[in-house]
């Protein structure tokens, strides 16, 4: 087990780094608003259980050879960049049925947006190399049981991280509500969210160096 200390530390330190809006809020306003609270929430619980893996990952050391790999790191940050860009275009695509309907989870399978969000998760590099930069220093080594001590930490952040995409993804899919009194408008924020995810897919993909 993590001492109190520590992870009070770690915890204080990850609200620090999650309150400031990422990459991952950024998706998450995206999907929001352009599937609605319902689709926003559900991006936020796969996004969050596709970071578990990477966290065991991480707690057994498997985490820090992708890290440190520069075609691993490479193949997966252009693989999730690559579905960012696809989720976008196809929120574009969909955006006037979205209008139609105005909620967009009525005609997509919930299962469908937790596998998307949990592919976003798996393939996010940069929640990889926070797991592998940060855990290992708020671990207490004279404690032992490292492995669970980076699996404790990791689980406490992506706790965190849940509340506060969660908040995110009832703020953006509200506002999506009251602006979508018109179908047009609606449409609209449908295409808005696919061009921030698009836009976020690039960014991605042209993050420099992997360190």
């Amino acid at each position: 087990m993590v001492p109190a200390e520590s992870l009070l530390a770690f915890a204080l330190a990850s609200l620090a780094l999650i309150v400031v809006p990422g990459p991952s809020v950024l998706f998450v306003i995206g999907r929001s608003l352009a599937l609605g609270r319902l689709g926003g929430l559900l991006s936020v619980v796969g996004n969050a259980i596709g970071m578990l893996p990477l966290i065991a990952a991480v707690a057994i050391g498997i985490g820090a050879v992708v890290a440190q790999s520069l075609v691993l790191f490479t193949i997966i940050k252009f693989a999730g960049a690559a579905y960012l860009v696809y989720l976008g275009i196809q929120a574009i695509r969909h955006r006037r049925h979205t209008a139609v309907t105005h909620e967009a989870v009525l005609y997509r399978s919930p299962w469908r947006i937790l596998g998307e969000g949990f592919i976003v998760g798996l393939t996010n590099p940069k929640s990889l190399v926070f797991f592998v930069a940060v855990l290992p220093q708020f671990v207490d080594y004279h404690a032992g049981s490292i492995p669970l001590q980076l699996l404790e930490l990791g689980l406490v952040f992506l706790a965190l991280a849940l509340i506060s995409d969660s908040v995110w993804a009832l703020v953006a899919g509200t506002a999506r509500e009251w602006f979508g009194r018109s179908p047009k408008r609606v449409e609209r924020l449908g295409a808005t969210g696919g061009a921030l995810m698009i836009g976020l897919g690039g960014v991605l993909a042209l993050t420099g160096a992997k360190h």
